[in-house]
């Protein structure tokens, strides 16, 4: 694999995320919510690098399953959503790639009234975008490839490596 953006970096842009984050929200009812499963390593060192009080909780979307490294369907669970309404949400998720699961996962929250919504990424990837939709916030462009690490996953597996790095083709 190749590496992409080294511990040290993705650090420094996820504590610079949580600053602008705290910035915007300094008078508001933020609560973050993480998207499962990529997410979680990026929604714990973001939560912690907002300096004021906050709320989370917790979304599941999954569209890539097993050896898949092209989106499929598209399944949501909210069975563990807090309440949203009348909150200020930042929705935060791992990857921007196509923006589907993005698109439907903002949809779905608004559903919740929350008082504004937005969103904040790990990674915007370049050239796959199928939808008209920006996040509000990210740390790092990237190419089209298949990422892993810091939470990304192929297969289930890589989540854990402090880095990020692109999946070569001996890697799949």
């Amino acid at each position: 694999m190749k590496r992409l953006f080294e511990a040290d970096e993705i650090r420094g842009a996820v504590e610079q995320l949580g600053q602008q984050v705290a910035r915007e929200y300094s008078e508001k009812s933020l609560t973050v919510l993480g998207v499962l499963t990529g997410s979680i390593i990026l929604l714990a060192d973001l939560v912690r690098a907002v300096d004021r009080p906050l709320t989370m909780g917790l979304i599941r979307a999954s569209s890539y399953r097993g050896e898949t490294t092209r989106p499929d369907n598209l399944t949501i669970s909210d069975d563990v959503l807090p309440e949203l309404e009348g909150r200020d949400v930042l929705l935060v998720d791992d990857i921007l790639d196509t923006g589907r699961t993005l698109e439907a996962l903002l949809e779905r929250v608004e559903r919740e009234n929350p008082a504004s919504l937005r969103s904040a990424v790990l990674l915007w990837k370049q050239g796959r975008q199928e939808v008209d939709l920006e996040p509000d916030f990210f740390c790092f462009r990237v190419p089209d490839v298949f990422v892993v690490g810091y939470g990304l996953d192929y297969n289930g597996e890589f989540r854990q490596l402090p880095f990020l790095a692109a999946l070569e083709e001996q890697d799949l």
